[in-house]
């Protein structure tokens, strides 16, 4: 399998060259590459570069029916190398689409960890830290801007857009959300038992050698210090394409699994090195700090640049001023049972708290919001949590 596996990457290298990386180093515009969201049938697309105070150039998007009628704004978060594509896949009902049947406005952030954006692979480092503190609060700040300081603002978030979503939560830099629905992960980062190990002893021995790891074979090359990477994530998989393999079988060499293989719509698998993008390893010592801990907290315990954020974000979760939905695949292999276990504490340590949980049962991690049967099992509690609250 393993050498089926590499025969196959190297003809898909020889066929297709990879797409020339744009630099996104501070004070130079980046150009994001285009945004799937064809199948936005009588939807517009307002395309809305966003610099933040660091310097770090993003992208928003707002996505509306082309009329003056108000309508609660819903910010949507991607997950770390994912970006806004995930909620707008034209082969199935994708998120937005739903939002925008349901009466809904929604604004899709690409922040600096989306696959759209150059700086998994380019330009200056950052951490989960950079996130909290600018990316989210002044999209939000943005939105706000431009709906008025008294309209409904919900965001719906996934894994590492949730979890830096709880620690600007936690530090109050995003007040007046209406609610949150947080889907994988939020306030108590849990890795799935098999990547734990991988997590901790990966990077340390890549250290010096690579800086990201691709899921894509063409940007990799199939002779590169990345092709161990690539040939130990075909072992026992039963799928033959080396995106799927590492991606559904070593979550970026993590040993998770971003989702259950038969929940993908055809075309969503054949498009999953569009849809995921290279992982950064300067971000993985941040992770093990906070699956170590089973909180979020800040990294930079010392710069006094983020001496806002929480080191505990669970101990600040008081802060928290609005309704949130906890939401997990019960076949999740990267968060395994995160998001039940910060149910629990949060309606223990915060009982004041509005905070509900929703298992969905036969899903994994990512394919709540991909997969081709999401808009039947998934978007209607995220919706009827909405309503609830408009």
């Amino acid at each position: 399998m393993i050498l089926r596996s590499l025969r196959r990457a190297g003809r898909i290298a020889a066929r297709t060259a990879p797409a020339p990386l744009r630099r996104g180093l501070d004070g130079v515009r980046v150009t994001p590459r285009p945004l799937v969201a064809h199948g936005l049938t009588g939807a517009v697309l307002e395309h809305i570069p966003l610099r933040v105070a660091d310097g770090t150039h993003l992208a928003l998007c707002r996505v509306h029916r082309g009329d003056d009628l108000p309508r609660p704004a819903v910010l949507l978060l991607h997950g770390h190398t994912a970006s806004a594509d995930m909620f707008t896949l034209p082969e199935t009902r994708n998120l937005t689409e739903a939002l925008l049947d349901a009466g809904y406005e929604p604004w899709l952030l690409d922040w600096r960890g989306s696959c759209r954006l150059p700086y998994n692979e380019r330009g200056p480092r950052y951490s989960y830290d950079d996130v909290a503190l600018y990316d989210i609060p002044e999209a939000v700040a943005h939105i706000r801007g431009r709906i008025g300081a008294d309209a409904q603002l919900f965001a719906v978030a996934h894994c590492i857009g949730a979890l830096t979503l709880s620690l600007s939560l936690t530090a109050g830099l995003v007040p007046g959300l209406s609610g949150v629905v947080a889907q994988g992960v939020f306030l108590t980062p849990k890795l799935y038992g098999k990547s734990r190990l991988p997590m901790m002893i990966g990077p340390e021995l890549l250290r010096g050698r690579q800086s990201y790891q691709a899921v894509d074979i063409r940007k990799a090359g199939l002779f590169s210090s990345q092709t161990l990477a690539f040939a130990l994530a075909a072992r026992g998989a039963e799928c033959t394409d080396p995106t799927c393999q590492i991606l559904h079988n070593s979550a970026w060499g993590m040993g998770a699994s971003l989702y259950v293989h038969e929940n993908l719509h055809p075309r969503t698998h054949d498009r999953l090195a569009e849809l995921f993008g290279s992982a950064p390893l300067s971000t993985t010592a941040h992770l093990r700090q906070m699956d170590l801990a089973h909180t979020v907290g800040r990294w930079h315990q010392s710069d006094r640049r983020y001496a806002a954020l929480p080191v505990d974000a669970v101990a600040a979760a008081g802060r928290i001023d609005c309704p949130v939905l906890l939401i997990s695949g019960n076949e999740n292999k990267l968060w395994a049972d995160s998001n039940k276990v910060c149910h629990e504490v949060l309606t223990s340590r915060h009982p004041h708290l509005d905070v509900r949980y929703t298992e969905v049962a036969g899903y994994g991690h990512v394919d709540p919001f991909i997969g081709r049967g999401a808009a039947f099992d998934v978007f209607g509690h995220i919706v009827n949590f909405l309503d609830e609250l408009r």
